[in-house]
């Protein structure tokens, strides 16, 4: 498998994607806490599926990451703040926090 990859969106049976995005902005507001699993890898960051919401996707980009960071590896528990809603894909931007987390 290649180091980077995409991933995927998990289908919410009997609500449309508006409806999802919706309920994900109310619970995780700007400056909200999260944690989650890194779930896709691309050069310029990594995606999360956030805990306790399992249909939001955040991203958080190489310049939101503690300096030296590096980018987390598949299946790494990670932990950052909100700092936007990005309205045409439906994704979180996340900060990311030192964790302690097997890092490349």
């Amino acid at each position: 498998m290649d180091e980077y990859n995409w991933p995927t969106r998990p289908d919410v049976p009997g609500q449309s994607p508006e409806e999802v995005w919706t309920a994900t902005r109310a619970v995780l507001p700007p400056g909200a806490a999260v944690a989650g699993e890194v779930i896709g890898r691309q050069p310029f960051g990594v995606f999360i599926r956030v805990d306790g919401v399992p249909n939001a996707v955040a991203l958080a980009e190489i310049d939101a990451m503690p300096d030296g960071m590096g980018l987390p590896v598949l299946g790494t528990q990670v932990r950052g703040e909100v700092i936007d809603h990005v309205e045409y894909n439906h994704q979180l931007r996340v900060r990311l926090h030192w964790s302690g987390a097997p890092l490349e």
